[in-house]
């Protein structure tokens, strides 16, 4: 009781602060009466007031700033009254931002007689460009904000068809009604009794805090994994880098003095000499089908993100070979059934997530040579991932994993072989006629792939059949901003070109004009393997009948390309709530099985590359990889 009575007056505040909020005035009324005849002492409720008496001019202010164009003067009062936190995480509030600040950009145009004053009307579209690229850059990617993103840059934004409606009494008088709006809430919102801030502190907004917490501890979790990965590689990458240095070293030293200081470099190794990386626990894959199978579409998301994760995550070596052997010896992902309901199927569920997580499950598999012989033993896989690339949004992570999927398979000659017979280069020119619409992943896959299919004589002979599209299409990728595309396009080109009748469409079209205009800009390297492919289109030479039977030998031994590019876990859609196992804890903690893990050795990291970097590519690769490997 002695508690209660020293915290008495303020107690009776906060019951009376509610009350006043919730508009119980008689109740006031009886309250403040019958405190008054016990005799309990109420502070006087000067906060209340005061805010109460405040939020009526500041709101008044703004909007007399909005009426009359005063940018400074409305930004100044927003920045003081409207709460930070509001502007950053209500997507309604940045959306009424992102439009005051186009409207007093364009203020100058509406309500100027004649022309409106340079100086100023600059000064706005200067302060409307520092707000996109601050603040209003968070909306870039809205394609409802998108095109005023050009609004700076266009002379006359009066006559322009993307602004018309800005310029019309009806969207101006549309936003200051918004603005009230917002205003009389936001406003208000601040006068929040201090019982309910209260309540809410320690009930429901601690429950959606501590979610919130978790939520980010798994994703920090996970970027630990994956940073820990790219550290890995980035020292296995040292390591090699030092070993050559220190060979050449070796051989100067050994032709001037014999003496070997290269000794030193390789001690430098010594200390950074990895650790023995466990192997991660068994699971239970008969328990793990069954649910990817039958479970809700929720759980088998979840499996699938797991299940990647493990591969992504995994220390090249011993670690992720153990991981992946395990997930073939067990069939994972049912390549050797027959059945109609099998793994294989959620490529086709009607949960775009699950599509999503399958996709990226067999590009991760893909990304490793052992995983593509596995994934090529299905007959119908190669198929399937065909029709999903025809049915998918182009825009879509879905999408981009199929087309890594199948990049990644054009490594495997039977394969290029099955692409081309499906008539897959037809379909990869429509797509990169448009190549400025693709994102950077699947532009680049996109290039390789075809590249990769025309190296083939089949290949070869499908691109002469539509020559002229496939070169204007190579040739307008030529000057392609992304300039990690261009040793496929080279590629594609210089293979193409070995068809007498497409060197004559090239010859037609002035291709050689072309491609001298890019060695004037090009890099050393560009310009090496241009000068190659202008030396191709002036060769007189038959088609050679040893290149035209390439398609009757046997399968060759694929180069050990393994690269898991950090692509494959970007943009993460499913999120674990509270309480919700994800990742590694969901596998270890309902799938675990018996330890059987059977090592297997690996076959080398790095294999030599088979021709000078100053020619065009002539063999199969894949980006991730080339990047990787072909300075080296």
């Amino acid at each position: 009781m002695g508690d209660v009575l020293a915290y008495e007056a303020e107690l009776l505040e906060l019951v009376r602060e509610y009350l006043n909020f919730a508009e119980f005035e008689e109740t006031v009324k009886v309250f403040t009466k019958e405190c008054k005849i016990k005799g309990k002492t109420l502070p006087k409720p000067a906060g209340v007031s005061s805010r109460d008496s405040q939020a009526l001019p500041v709101q008044k202010d703004l909007l007399i700033a909005f009426d009359n164009g005063e940018q400074k003067v409305f930004f100044q009062l927003w920045e003081e009254h409207i709460s930070p936190s509001v502007c950053d995480n209500d997507p309604a509030a940045q959306k009424l931002e992102f439009y005051l600040h186009v409207h007093f950009a364009t203020y100058l145009l509406k309500h100027s007689v004649g022309k409106p004053d340079k100086a100023e009307l600059e000064e706005r579209i200067s302060h409307f460009k520092a707000y996109l690229e601050t603040k209003g850059a968070a909306l870039s990617q809205t394609t409802e904000f998108l095109p005023f993103y050009a609004l700076p840059f266009v002379p006359n934004p009066i006559v322009h068809p993307s602004f018309k409606e800005l310029f019309q009494d009806s969207w101006t008088l549309d936003l200051r009604t918004r603005l009230e709006q917002f205003l009389s809430l936001t406003l208000k919102a601040r006068q929040t009794p201090r019982l309910l801030t209260l309540f809410k502190e320690n009930g429901q907004y601690n429950k959606e805090m501590l979610q919130h917490l978790h939520q980010q501890l798994v994703e920090s979790e996970h970027r630990t994994m994956t940073c820990l990965k790219r550290f890995n590689k980035m020292q296995t990458d040292y390591h090699n880098l030092i070993g050559v240095t220190a060979e050449l070293v070796d051989s100067l030293e050994a032709t001037v003095s014999g003496k070997m200081a290269s000794t030193m470099l390789r001690a430098s190794l010594a200390p950074a000499k990895m650790q023995d990386v466990p192997l991660l626990p068994s699971l239970d894959y008969e328990k793990l089908k069954k649910d990817l199978i039958t479970g809700n579409d929720r759980l088998k998301a979840f499996l699938l993100q797991a299940l990647r994760w493990r591969l992504t995550t995994s220390y090249p070596g011993e670690q992720r070979d153990t991981v992946l052997q395990a997930y073939i010896s067990n069939d994972l992902l049912d390549c050797h059934s027959n059945c109609q309901r099998n793994v294989l199927q959620l490529l086709h569920s009607k949960s775009e997530v699950v599509r999503q997580y399958m996709a990226r499950l067999i590009n991760a598999f893909a990304s490793l040579a052992e995983g593509r012989v596995y994934l090529s033993q299905n007959p119908t896989l190669l198929q399937m991932l065909e029709e999903r690339l025809k049915a998918e949004d182009k825009d879509s992570l879905t999408w981009e994993n199929v087309l890594g999927a199948l990049q990644k398979f054009s490594l495997r000659r039977a394969l290029q072989s099955a692409m081309i017979k499906d008539g897959l280069i037809f379909w990869l020119v429509d797509v990169l006629t448009d190549a400025d619409c693709l994102s950077d992943y699947t532009l680049e896959y996109s290039v390789a792939l075809l590249m990769n299919l025309c190296l083939r004589s089949e290949g070869k002979k499908m691109c002469a059949r539509i020559a002229n599209r496939v070169l204007k299409v190579l040739s307008d990728l030529l000057g392609h901003e992304n300039q990690e595309i261009q040793p496929y396009v080279n590629g594609a080109l210089y293979s193409i070109l070995a068809i007498p009748s497409v060197r004559e469409e090239a010859r037609a079209m002035g291709m050689e004009e072309i491609l001298r205009c890019f060695i004037k800009e090009g890099n050393a390297e560009m310009i090496r393997q241009i000068e190659f492919i202008i030396k191709q289109l002036n060769s007189d030479e038959p088609l050679n009948d040893s290149i035209a039977s390439d398609d009757e030998e046997e399968e060759e031994d694929e180069e050990d390309h393994d690269i898991m590019e950090s692509d494959l876990d970007k943009d993460e859609v499913l999120q674990p709530q509270l309480g919700e196992l994800a990742g590694e804890k969901l596998l270890t903690t309902e799938y675990l099985g018996i330890m059987t893990h059977t090592p297997k050795t690996k076959k080398k990291l790095f294999p030599s590359v088979h021709q000078s970097i100053d020619e065009p590519l002539q063999r199969p690769v894949t980006p991730g990889y080339h990047r990787t490997v072909y300075l080296m």
